[in-house]
């Protein structure tokens, strides 16, 4: 891996090469964030490339997303990328968030259409004046000053109505942006069929792989619900080989994760981010594995 902290834009890391990441969560308590401690010194001698902090629903970890990016900026080598939604957001709050991103040194954003916020959460949720995040990925690059990434899926949004639908929509986004990077998957064909149908659109804009190590199944398979991926057949049959075992579990899902990550890597694949979820261990038996250097 390159010295991450030369460059910050994520675009510019892309066009010189393969790109390694991770995305992390904010936490929720001083626990949560000694964790997560841990867990980034702990990846930081692999020198990834750059990392993405997620952005709760409606905005629901505005203050602790900022706080996280701010941290990774200040405190490591590593370029952060923040997640901003356009759910729950007026155009000016936005242009405040990059106001404040932008005097920070901030200088990569990963545009998103996001969730509404749960219902009865206790907090006043705001109207957005967004109907779709191609919106919010015009006025962030109006805004200036940031490389910008949008979210595809490789099998589909699940509130697409069809694959022409969703892929001439993706490729709007990309008009516009830098990058994209997937949602998670298990079958490389879905992310070689994506990137084909975007290359017919006349799209070329790089689009990183999102990879998630399996641990728990249940709760991926959820997760997977929500993001409209599938959890195949034989994903699920090797995971419940462990059993009741969690180091089994984890074990077979870094596996999994592994020959993915290969297959993607033979087939050309610009960049891999990895879905921590705040942990460190998959991710460095991955790299392990691939003998991907530090």
């Amino acid at each position: 891996m390159r010295n991450a902290g030369v460059v910050a834009r994520i675009a510019q890391l892309l066009a010189t090469g393969r790109t390694y990441s991770c995305e992390f969560f904010p936490p929720k308590n001083e626990a949560g964030w000694l964790s997560l401690g841990r867990t980034i010194a702990e990846l930081e001698p692999l020198r990834p490339d750059f990392v993405s902090v997620t952005y709760g629903a409606g905005g629901s970890t505005r203050t602790r997303t900022a706080d996280l990016v701010s941290w990774v900026h200040r405190q490591t080598p590593i370029a952060p990328m923040a997640h901003l939604t356009c759910q729950g957001h007026t155009r000016a709050e936005v242009r405040a968030i990059l106001t404040d991103y932008q005097a920070e040194g901030i200088e990569n954003i990963l545009a998103l259409g996001g969730d509404p916020p749960a219902d009865g959460d206790g907090k006043e949720h705001v109207v957005s004046e967004y109907r779709f995040s191609a919106e919010l990925v015009d006025d962030v690059r109006a805004f200036g000053g940031f490389s910008v990434g949008v979210a595809a899926h490789p099998e589909l949004h699940p509130r697409s109505p069809d694959k022409d639908t969703d892929r001439q929509h993706l490729a709007a986004k990309l008009e516009a942006a830098d990058f994209a990077i997937t949602q998670f998957f298990f079958d490389v064909e879905h992310y070689v069929a994506m990137v084909d149908d975007l290359a017919a659109l006349g799209v070329t804009k790089p689009v990183v792989a999102g990879i998630m190590p399996i641990s728990n199944l249940g709760q991926v398979t959820r997760m997977a619900h929500m993001s409209g991926a599938e959890v195949p057949d034989w994903v699920v049959a090797a995971m419940s080989k462990a059993g009741d075992d969690l180091d089994v579990a984890e074990r077979i899902g870094v596996e999994l994760a592994t020959e993915l990550c290969s297959r993607l890597i033979a087939a050309g694949v610009p960049g891999l981010h990895f879905y921590t979820l705040n942990r460190s261990w998959a991710t460095r038996q991955i790299f392990a594995n691939l003998n991907l250097p530090a």
